[in-house]
C-alpha cells in the first residue's frame, strides 16, 4: 500500500484519477466537500490550495450543469403547458430546450 501512494505522489496531478485526487485532497485541511466533487473541481482545489498555477483554462464543468438544470426546468414547464393545451407556450420552451442542447454541446 505505500508503494501504491508513492507512485501516487510522483504522478502529476493531471494524470491522476478521480479517486487519487480525492484521497491527496483529503490530506489538505483548506479542502472540503471533497467526495461532492468531480475531477475537474478536485484538480483545481488541489492546485489552487498546493499554490500550482494553472496555464490552460478549461471551460467549467459547472457551466454545463447549470444549462442542465435549466433544460430540466424548461421540459417541466413544456409539460406543463402541453397538459395545458398551450401549444405556442410549448413550442417556444421546445426551441429553449434546443438551443440549451446546443450550448451544452459546445461547452462540453
Amino acid at each position: 500500500m505505500a508503494e501504491k501512494d508513492k507512485a501516487a505522489s510522483e504522478k502529476p496531478l493531471d494524470k491522476m484519477t478521480a479517486k487519487e485526487l480525492r484521497e491527496v485532497a483529503k490530506e489538505i485541511p483548506e479542502i472540503t466537500g471533497v467526495h461532492g466533487m468531480n475531477k475537474a473541481e478536485l484538480l483545481e482545489a488541489v492546485k489552487q490550495a498546493k499554490g500550482i498555477a494553472d496555464d490552460i483554462v478549461k471551460k467549467s464543468s459547472r457551466a454545463v450543469r447549470d444549462i442542465k438544470k435549466q433544460i430540466k426546468s424548461l421540459k417541466q414547464q413544456r409539460q406543463a403547458a402541453l397538459e395545458a393545451r398551450d401549444g405556442k407556450m410549448a413550442t417556444i420552451y421546445k426551441r429553449r430546450i434546443s438551443r440549451l442542447k446546443k450550448r451544452s454541446r459546445r461547452a462540453a
